[in-house]
């Protein structure tokens, strides 16, 4: 998967140029839940779009020219996967996954490093695309150079999946209630899913 986005990193990374609503929408579901000072890791950072807007200081990715770009953007990322994370055991505050727990090859062991990366009671915020929503469906039927080969969770299979690997106190924030080609101004996040495509779920390392 990582060769997909050397390949087409630009591609990748101009999406958000040409829908900044829809970017600046997920942003602030994503700060719902995101705890507001700590030291935190973003697993899948790509070129540190989320990184950087968030403050996150430090990324993975196994893309080495998604890692360049984050690092032209300030980030301290390297090159490697979330299922072998590079850090030593309870020093991170929080660890957020944005869209890429459907790309990589073992979602429950991404899962797991992480929680073993966070401090106790640390927190995990995921943001997906909602496998059951309207913008799932989409995707999943798209011919997409980035999501055709993708594994899409909803939202009840992630809280069952982090649950199972040691995650409690779920939250949830959801916004992207259109395409987001029609997006052309913020949209709030609302409590809850169901209603939008992109959700963000937030848990306690248990």
């Amino acid at each position: 998967m990582q060769n997909i986005f050397n390949e087409y990193y630009k591609k990748y990374d101009a999406w958000y140029d040409k829908h900044p609503k829809a970017f600046l929408s997920e942003l602030e579901a994503v700060k719902k839940l995101l705890p507001k000072k700590g030291n935190g890791l973003e697993i899948g950072v790509g070129t540190g779009r989320f990184a950087s807007a968030l403050n996150i200081s430090t990324g993975i990715d196994p893309a080495e020219a998604m890692v360049e770009i984050a690092r032209q953007r300030g980030i301290d990322a390297c090159v490697g996967t979330g299922e072998c994370l590079p850090y030593k055991e309870e020093i991170f505050d929080y660890v957020l996954i944005v869209i890429a727990l459907c790309f990589v090859q073992d979602p429950p062991e991404v899962l797991k490093q992480a929680h073993r990366v966070l401090k106790e009671k640390g927190r995990i915020i995921i943001g997906i695309v909602d496998k059951d929503s309207f913008l799932g469906k989409f995707y999943q039927e798209k011919i997409s150079v980035f999501y055709k080969n993708a594994r899409f969770f909803s939202v009840s299979e992630l809280t069952e999946l982090l649950d199972r690997v040691g995650f409690h106190n779920m939250s949830y924030f959801q916004t992207i209630s259109k395409s987001p080609d029609a997006i052309t101004a913020l949209e709030e996040p609302q409590k809850g899913f169901g209603q939008a495509g992109f959700v963000v779920v937030g848990a306690s390392k248990r």
